[in-house]
């Protein structure tokens, strides 16, 4: 692992790394672009233009995708940032993998590369357990799409959002899209393993991890989802855990209900 993070301890410290990519192209170019075929058709839902534009990011920025998961939002936001700025995924520790299986790391970047044509050697991608001083107060955006409930499951969150939190600059700011159960869910039903949370909660646990709210925004709401799902939110697109079962119904309701949050470093 340790070749890889020389390379983002690189990234992190100069943006120079922009210099070997070409022109840049707009956000509207990215959005329209080939690579993106199979994933523009989610756009509906996840209104990745009205998202960045909401989280204020820019092109030159130093961006942080964290746990990028099937790479929806990396297809965007790789050829967008990497001309001009520093595009780096983040996943939690993954631990040492088995014997003859690369690193997370190095899958990563192999199949980031595959989705945009950027040469992997420029793909920047690190675990939380890399992270060293000479990183922190480096990031001006870290984005976390539809994960937390993950961090929860998994009792990871604490330990995640101190870790963003020491990456960020002073003028940092974290955003969040994630799936939404009303207000007056009960705790176990809106813990994480279904996949939704209060929104209430989520600004509470950013609270506790040292983070004020700046805005909220209802782009990725979408009332016609209730959010009470016997398999949780993977009963809806683009997931449809039921198979074919009730297909036509949950397609015209569409994807999750979804908060949309921008914190910064409390003082």
């Amino acid at each position: 692992m340790a070749p890889i993070f020389a390379v983002a301890a690189l990234a992190l410290s100069s943006p120079a790394l922009a210099d070997h990519h070409g022109e840049a192209p707009s956000l509207e170019d990215v959005l329209a672009s080939d690579h993106r075929s199979q994933d523009a058709g989610r756009d509906q839902y996840r209104h990745p233009a009205e998202t960045l534009a909401f989280f204020d990011v820019e092109p030159t920025m130093r961006v942080v995708e964290f746990s990028p998961g099937g790479g929806w939002y990396t297809r965007v936001l790789l050829p967008w940032i990497a001309p001009q700025g520093t595009y780096m995924a983040m996943q939690p520790d993954s631990g040492e993998p088995e014997e003859g299986t690369p690193a997370w790391t190095q899958r990563f970047t192999t199949a980031a590369s595959g989705w945009t044509d950027l040469p992997a050697e420029n793909i920047v991608a690190f675990e939380t357990d890399d992270i060293t001083e000479d990183m922190h107060g480096t990031a001006d955006r870290i984005l976390v799409f539809r994960s937390l409930h993950g961090l929860l499951n998994n009792e990871a969150a604490d330990t995640q959002l101190r870790a963003m939190r020491r990456l960020l600059a002073e003028d940092g700011m974290v955003g969040v899209v994630q799936h939404r159960a009303p207000e007056d869910t009960s705790y176990d039903d809106a813990s994480g393993s279904r996949g939704y949370l209060r929104q209430a909660d989520v600004i509470r646990l950013f609270a506790i991890n040292g983070f004020d709210l700046v805005a909220a925004s209802e782009i990725n709401a979408n009332p016609n989802d209730p959010a009470e799902w016997e398999r949780g939110v993977w009963t809806l697109p683009p997931t449809l855990s039921g198979g074919d079962a009730d297909r036509e119904r949950l397609t015209a309701i569409g994807e999750s209900d979804r908060m949309t949050l921008l914190f910064r470093k409390a003082d």
